[in-house]
């Protein structure tokens, strides 16, 4: 309510003029699916409070801030300045005045978001498109979630050195700080469940440690072998979830040793608790995991290509009537759109390099990409609803440049009726724009454009000497090299 202490008479009105004012803020809509997005998220969760941080009424409210961080990660390279621009805009069109041309306001409202609405965000979005898409993800009713680590370019200031310090192989001043991150998948729909960040020096194990209580019981895990260790076959089981996950190389199987053969290719094994502990459990911890451990060995044969490839699986799932062995290696084939998934994260979505200056506004950052990765998920499972077809048949690139392209119309559009229009015209777009299948697809990492002839900065830039003729540099041509 506005204090009016030298215009007493004038207090009534000016505080009704101050609720609508502050209404129409709260409820102001940046994203074109402003309204679709909050049918997606908690119903509180980013309403302003009524005192102490947040409750004060700005130009970019709780609300508005948010909307403004996933709209610009959804639009890779996009900087503060475009986002001002486009938030003035809108506020020319409603008739509510300009907007300051600065990005200090709206650099300073991101860092009062909490980080915390922003996981809440990230685990409703990703429950919303899961029960949008079904049970096709799931193994006799069971939700199937898949972990992989990756890793994040930061911008190359002293706060972000320090707290993920770049590889100890590149020289100081010329290279960037990694952030390391685990996501939960969902194998139903794709989304992410939730994230646990650390720097490049930690194991993917030790990661995972700390995921632990983020599963469910009754989840099966889907892993690679990073991740079929004893201390996880061990533990995780006891919490109720399973794991399935490619036999370490490390290990060597001979089936004559098998404790009980179910099949071809298919037998339990006991395995023994090591003698060193471990270092990612305390030793209290470690004197309370079982001395022996029964595990579920089965190998294939993989046909890529032409090329074939022997593949070894460990599991818990122990019952071969309940699990038999083509429905887990079938499953573990799955595993591979999970790849896929952190590629459209890094390359489709531009998440390679994060830009954030500091360790906390890069999570930050980082979470609002997976929000808005999480958002488009949510799309192509009500297309997969309202169309009947499979989750990976529809294309999440396809998806991401069908938002991108109604957004103009959506935000344009002068009535309700307009917007449910277009809005059914997305989803058809997006159930139509389907992928063709490609069972045992295979997409070697390489690259088909040769990079400019620019030499490598071994050196910081203040100290390094450009090179006169650096097109006959021979360094920059392995081909001359070659010949």
């Amino acid at each position: 309510m506005l204090s009016t202490p030298l215009f007493p008479e004038l207090r009534a009105q000016l505080a009704a003029l101050g609720r609508r004012t502050a209404s129409s803020l709260r409820s102001l809509e940046f994203l074109p699916l402003g309204q679709k997005l909050r049918d997606l998220l908690p119903a509180h969760l980013l309403a302003s409070e009524d005192e102490g941080p947040g409750s004060r009424e700005r130009v970019f409210s709780l609300r508005l801030t948010f909307e403004c961080f996933v709209w610009q990660m959804l639009k890779p390279k996009t900087s503060c300045r475009d986002v001002v621009h486009a938030v003035q805009a809108l506020f020319q069109s409603l008739g509510w005045g300009t907007v300051d041309e600065g990005t200090s306001a709206y650099v300073q409202a991101r860092q009062r978001l909490p980080a915390e609405r922003l996981e809440r965000a990230l685990a409703s979005t990703a429950q919303i498109a899961d029960q949008r898409v079904g049970g096709q993800g799931h193994i006799h009713l069971r939700a199937v979630k898949v972990v992989d680590a990756s890793t994040s370019q930061m911008a190359d200031t002293p706060e972000n050195q320090k707290l993920y310090p770049q590889p100890s192989s590149q020289k100081p001043g010329c290279g960037f700080p990694l952030l390391k991150f685990l996501p939960i998948f969902s194998l139903t729909s794709g989304a992410i469940q939730a994230v646990v960040t650390s720097d490049w020096k930690n194991h993917d194990v030790r990661l995972l440690h700390q995921a632990w209580d983020l599963f469910s019981k009754g989840d099966v895990l889907l892993v690679d072998r990073a991740f079929g260790d004893y201390v996880t076959l061990a533990v995780l089981p006891q919490r109720g979830v399973d794991v399935v996950a490619r036999l370490s190389g490390a290990r060597k199987v001979d089936f004559r040793k098998a404790v009980k053969r179910l099949g071809r290719d298919d037998a339990l094994f006991e395995w023994r608790k090591g003698s060193q502990q471990s270092d990612i459990l305390t030793p209290e911890e470690w004197q309370e995991l079982p001395d022996k451990l029964t595990v579920r060995i089965l190998r294939f044969t993989a046909v890529i290509r032409g090329r074939r490839q022997r593949v070894v699986l460990v599991t818990t799932l122990l019952d071969p009537v309940l699990y038999p062995a083509h429905e887990l290696i079938a499953l573990y084939r799955r595993r591979w759109e999970m790849e896929l998934t952190l590629r459209h994260l890094k390359t489709t979505m531009g998440m390679e390099q994060l830009r954030c200056q500091s360790p906390e506004m890069a999570r930050k950052e980082l979470l609002a990409y997976l929000v808005a990765y999480n958002l488009i998920r949510c799309l192509m499972a009500e297309a997969v609803a309202e169309a009947g077809v499979l989750m990976t048949r529809v294309s999440f690139k396809g998806t991401v440049d069908a938002v991108r392209s109604f957004s103009a119309e959506m935000r344009a559009a002068r009535s309700k009726g307009q917007r449910e229009e277009l809005w059914t015209r997305l989803v058809a777009t997006i159930a139509a724009d389907l992928v063709p299948e490609r069972p045992g697809r295979r997409e070697p990492r390489a690259v088909k454009r040769r990079p400019k002839p620019y030499p490598l900065l071994n050196k910081p830039r203040h100290q390094f000497k450009d090179i006169p003729h650096r097109n006959r540099y021979r360094k920059n041509n392995p081909r001359k090299i070659r010949a």
